[in-house]
């Protein structure tokens, strides 16, 4: 296995120890290492890519696998799903069990209660990462506007919302 095949599985394991509040939560972290630090990814592309998770059914952390194929064919896509979601589940499946034998105490109340907002701020900082991403000019500050309008006023499938989104910017531009 070559450089580029460990760090794909390094950075993705990374990622899935640091997934606290879904997957939502670690898009910043996930834009800086895919970008910034291996230059895998541009910032249209990580978009595009991300896009593309929110419409396809299933889970939408499924973009690993989209980025590791794109940076090293079937071998990376591989690597990039059991590096994101092998460490994950395992320390899920034993703190768990953990978890489950002190639900009565005073401190599993007090760490679920302190954990709320930090998932909420995390989710927010993915969400901000995402739409400066996607918001570049007068039309997509438009499509995001009332995409969010839209979305707020009716019970829409999102993924409507995105294929809408993506037709009215291919119209306008």
């Amino acid at each position: 296995m070559n450089d580029t095949n460990w760090s794909i599985l390094v950075v993705f394991g990374l990622l899935s120890v640091l997934t606290i509040g879904g997957g939502t939560a670690i898009l910043p972290e996930m834009k800086q290492l895919t970008i910034n630090q291996q230059h895998w990814l541009t910032d249209p592309q990580f978009r595009n890519i991300y896009a593309l998770g929110q419409l396809a059914p299933g889970p939408n952390m499924l973009i690993v696998v989209v980025i590791g194929y794109h940076v090293a064919g079937y071998l990376g896509a591989f690597l990039a799903f059991v590096g994101f979601f092998t460490p994950a589940s395992i320390i899920v499946l034993y703190a768990n069990r953990v978890w489950d034998r002190f639900d009565k105490a005073e401190w599993h109340k007090t760490i679920q209660r302190a954990m709320a907002p930090m998932v909420v701020g995390f989710m927010v900082a993915g969400t901000v990462t995402i739409t400066r991403a996607a918001i570049s000019d007068h039309l997509t500050i438009i499509i995001a506007l009332t995409t969010f309008a839209i979305f707020m006023m009716w019970k829409v499938n999102p993924a409507l919302l995105v294929l809408a989104g993506a037709g009215a910017y291919m119209l306008g531009t």
